[in-house]
């Protein structure tokens, strides 16, 4: 049974992967280096900013890289003077190069967003919403060139809420992430390596998320409509236009079956519960919304001062 901790660099970026590090940091495994993507704009003022990993990492004191070259060749040399048994990656936001996965001895173990081999690829939270999955999960995959493709270590199942939004849904993703890695060290501390080789069947994909994805169509049924604003809140954001600007919504919910509706998009009515929409079947309920340049208000509270009933979205 080995008794010291890992030598170990984590890599990782969005809120998503913090959990991750502050756990691995809490049980004794103090990375060498912490590798996160520069600092970027970030917010509505738009002002560059580190990402939480660095901003975790920073508080720790632990040493920051922030590779500028493609593949990671900039910090080769300096990971490679580390001499890392182990890399942890959670939501860097790159694909690792083979030199730097060539590094540790013992592999380089990512901490993804689903129960693959479903819903590989850069957004597998919002996708598993937007698809109308009743589990998402985490999945701790061995990593290879090819992308979410590696053999599985472990993986734990998590139900989907009928009102998880993507944030919601990769809060507790986060977290059971966070327990599984220290679960598959303890298990590695014992000897015990896990290498199951994804199926080939029953792989899907979930590509990166445009803002142009936000943009409602109406004529789509309500139930497919309220998965996709869940799907992608907080961001980038479900929309549709109103009077000549990009209103965004929240908090949807399906409406009660009507027997006959006006186009889709309509406006059906506005109280304190949202709007209802019309759609090409059903009608969705939008709780809350936010007109660009505006702040985020219930439905009835922006309907005091916008008309609303009988306008058509889109």
């Amino acid at each position: 049974m080995r008794t010291t901790p890992w030598r170990l660099v984590f890599m990782g970026t969005p809120d998503f992967a913090r959990p991750s590090l502050e756990a691995l940091i809490a049980a004794g495994h103090r990375p060498l280096a912490v590798v996160t993507q520069p600092d970027r704009p970030r917010g509505r003022g738009r002002a560059v900013t580190p990402a939480p990993v660095k901003a975790a990492a920073l508080a720790h004191g632990l040493p920051v890289l922030q590779p500028q070259a493609r593949g990671q060749a900039d910090i080769l040399d300096d990971l490679r003077q580390l001499q890392p048994e182990l890399i942890i990656v959670v939501a860097f936001g790159q694909m690792l190069s083979q030199a730097l996965l060539n590094l540790p001895d013992r592999g380089a173990l990512n901490v993804h967003g689903s129960l693959l081999p479903r819903h590989r690829g850069a957004a597998p939270i919002n996708w598993s919403i937007i698809e109308g999955d009743p589990l998402s999960g985490i999945s701790l995959m061995w990593m290879v060139r090819q992308c979410d493709a590696g053999p599985v270590f472990l993986q734990e199942a998590v139900p989907i809420g009928a009102e998880d939004t993507a944030g919601s849904l990769g809060a507790r993703l986060a977290d059971v992430g966070a327990q599984l890695l220290l679960q598959a060290l303890d298990l590695m501390s014992h000897g015990a390596v896990i290498r199951r080789p994804q199926p080939a069947d029953g792989v899907t994909w979930a590509p990166l998320l445009t803002k142009a994805m936000g943009r409602l169509d109406f004529s789509l049924g309500a139930a497919e409509l309220a998965r996709r604003v869940r799907g992608l809140d907080p961001q980038p954001g479900a929309y549709t236009d109103y009077q000549g600007k990009s209103l965004k919504v929240f908090q949807p919910c399906v409406g009660e079956p009507r027997e006959k509706l006006p186009p889709p998009g309509t406006v059906l009515q506005v109280s304190e519960a949202g709007m209802e929409v019309a759609c090409g079947q059903g009608t969705l309920w939008l709780q809350e919304v936010q007109l660009a340049g505006g702040r985020r208000l219930t439905a009835g509270e922006f309907a005091r001062g916008h008309a609303l009933a009988g306008v058509r979205l889109g």
